[in-house]
């Protein structure tokens, strides 16, 4: 597994500014009225949905903006039209991308795109050339004090299929687990700081600190663009270039 805490903690530490908490609370709800749209708007009965609820409240999004979303999505609010879309990329130095879009008008979501990737050196990539490289998993952030020994054998016992200790304990999951492995750690009286699906690289690709920021500015540039609301890349984040990409 590579480095998605580490690249969470830097959106995280970025979006303390308005603009980017404006960014997030726009993806939340988009991410909110879709899950509703699918599966309705009861989170017992929806788990897309009780997953993004829980995302827009430890983001501490509003809970008059958490229930317009969700209305939207069930039809009891009007609201545009939205479309799920993924698109396949590559960055410069060679490094993959799976870019995952919510917009309400597909020629402008893709045009942006080229033209963000166009001018940082990277380009599009026709399908299938970039997603063989990843792998859709279950991945948990356990916050607070961890007891290593504990989360592992929690995790484990319930399906976990790797479990990593950095700046934060990160779980992941096959898909079919996913569920009984949050299930489990909350049951235990452990903190779940985030709880999603990701695509994880099957092999990260670890660049000279100087190509590293390249490919991680480029991902700051894309995840900017109003229309995107995650971005995986096949690239090995180390300590060092997250300190750089801080310190710029």
């Amino acid at each position: 597994m590579s480095g998605h805490s580490k690249w969470s903690t830097i959106k995280h530490k970025k979006a303390a500014t308005d603009k980017k908490r404006g960014k997030l609370f726009t993806q939340l709800s988009k991410e909110l009225t879709i899950a509703a749209r699918e599966g309705g708007g009861d989170p017992t009965f929806n788990t897309r949905l009780g997953l993004a609820i829980d995302k827009a409240k430890a983001a501490n999004m509003p809970k008059d903006n958490i229930e317009r979303a969700i209305k939207r999505g069930t039809g009891e609010l009007e609201g545009a039209e939205l479309f799920e879309l993924m698109y396949e990329a590559y960055a410069p130095n060679g490094i993959g991308l799976l870019i995952e879009v919510v917009t309400d008008n597909k020629n402008r979501a893709v045009a942006d795109l080229r033209h963000a990737l166009s001018k940082n050196g990277g380009n599009m990539a026709e399908g299938g050339a970039v997603a063989w490289q990843f792998t859709r998993k279950g991945y948990i952030a356990v916050g607070g004090d961890v007891d290593e020994d504990e989360l592992f054998l929690v995790a484990a016992d319930a399906g976990a299929d790797d479990i990593q200790f950095d700046e934060v304990a990160e779980v992941f999951t096959e898909i079919e687990n996913f569920q009984a492995v949050r299930e489990a750690i909350k049951e235990a009286g452990m903190e779940v700081a985030e709880a999603s699906m990701v695509f994880e690289p099957n092999n990260a690709i670890d660049l000279a600190q100087d190509q590293a920021l390249q490919v991680m500015k480029v991902i700051e540039v894309i995840e900017d663009l109003d229309d995107v609301q995650n971005v995986y890349s096949t690239l090995e984040i180390s300590d060092e270039a997250i300190a750089a990409m801080e310190a710029a």
